[in-house]
């Protein structure tokens, strides 16, 4: 069967998936390493049973979108703006933090002054993905830790989208600033205009409908996606949509009913993500970056922590939440990798330094959900003492 067939890739995909996830689970390792060998072993780099990784790109973003909308239907408004003050110090501060040290490792193994910045900015931000994937929603995201890891994600995917429409505007016709302000004045009208919408016609509509669930599904996952995709049509991202409505539907009597009935189709995405990951990694690059993404990976893993850790007790919450909330946000982001194509694509870095980035973010991929599944409490624990949905 043709290797480009979206259906031949499912199969294999979830097939494979099955036999490494079987093997992963009976040696007790995190299943989301085994969805990145699967990509690694079946992309087009080693065996080309998936010629073209970017088959599934778009299909597998869509498990993101899912994913940060399941956690804006437990957050409502009131909750993120008793957070907003905390969440913004604390995000800031990091952010800036991890800037200077990405910006220093690279510039001490030679990088260009250009490229050491844009790899710098990648060190700012923390997975989405890993964070939110790994974290219990019905055990911790009703506490005060999932609300704290929500925001401060958040905030860092409206800095990652303020980096690319700079880094996009370098390589055109520099009105990047101008899209940024734009950006800025459009999220909150989106977002009133989202909570408006909710409580006034979706409310009522699911009130009416609320036995047929048929239709509770299908109007929630159209609403789900027509914020996200509006989003994006005014330059923000999916992810903020999704989000956006999300949090509008919080309110909602049957918010938990939806966010439980989504779940399988968040996990079929999610996997087709990881798998794509692993798929788009090109082994025989690594040799010529792997001190630099190393150092870079290290760094993320292992200060990150620390770093998150320090600036929550400062705002007085309690030592050790502050110290798994930092290893749960221990990892480059995958908008670190969406940077490094954008600044590739606008001429702005070197092959180089898009390759050290696209390696450091993977090593610390799997250090992170490695270090996060055997130590704390997830839907895909091996042990079964910390396996929580």
């Amino acid at each position: 069967m043709s290797g480009d067939s979206i259906l031949y890739t499912i199969f294999l995909i979830f097939t494979g998936a099955t036999v490494l996830a079987t093997i992963a689970l009976y040696a007790r390792q995190s299943l989301l390493i085994a969805y990145i060998a699967l990509g690694l072993l079946a992309g087009p780099h080693v065996t080309g049973l998936v010629p073209d990784p970017a088959l599934v790109a778009d299909i597998a973003n869509v498990g993101i979108i899912f994913l940060l909308f399941l956690l804006g239907l437990n957050l409502e408004p009131a909750d993120l703006q008793k957070l907003l003050r905390e969440a913004t110090v604390v995000t800031l501060l990091s952010c800036s933090t991890f800037a200077i040290l990405g910006f220093a490792i690279a510039k001490a193994f030679g990088f260009s002054t250009l490229d050491s910045t844009v790899i710098g900015t990648t060190m700012m931000f923390s997975s989405t993905i890993v964070g939110l994937k790994l974290l219990p929603t019905s055990a911790l995201h009703h506490q005060r830790m999932g609300e704290i890891i929500v925001s401060i994600l958040l905030l860092q995917d409206i800095i990652a989208i303020i980096a690319l429409l700079l880094l996009d505007g370098m390589g055109n016709d520099g009105s990047a600033t101008i899209e940024v302000l734009g950006m800025l004045i459009l999220l909150p009208t989106i977002a009133g205009a989202a909570y408006f919408v909710s409580k006034y016609v979706l409310t009522k509509l699911f009130l009416r409908f609320d036995q047929i669930t048929e239709y509770i599904f299908l109007a929630t996952v159209g609403w789900c996606l027509g914020i996200a995709e509006l989003a994006h049509a005014v330059g923000l991202s999916h992810e903020i949509g999704a989000f956006i409505a999300g949090v509008t539907l919080a309110a909602n009597p049957i918010a938990r009913y939806i966010a439980e009935s989504l779940k399988p189709l968040r996990d079929f995405f999610l996997i087709m993500f990881f798998f794509g990951l692993g798929a788009g990694f090109d082994l025989s690059a690594v040799s010529a970056v792997i001190l630099p993404a190393t150092a870079l990976a290290l760094v993320a893993v292992l200060i990150k922590p620390l770093i998150f850790k320090l600036l929550l007790q400062r705002e007085q919450e309690k030592a050790r939440m502050s110290g798994e909330i930092g290893v749960r946000l221990g990892q480059i982001s995958e908008f670190s990798l969406m940077v490094a194509v954008v600044a590739v694509s606008a001429g702005v870095i070197s092959d180089h330094a898009s390759m050290t980035i696209q390696t450091a973010t993977l090593i610390t991929f799997i250090i992170s959900s490695y270090w996060i599944v055997m130590r704390y409490p997830t839907p895909i624990a091996v042990d079964e003492k910390l396996r929580r949905d």
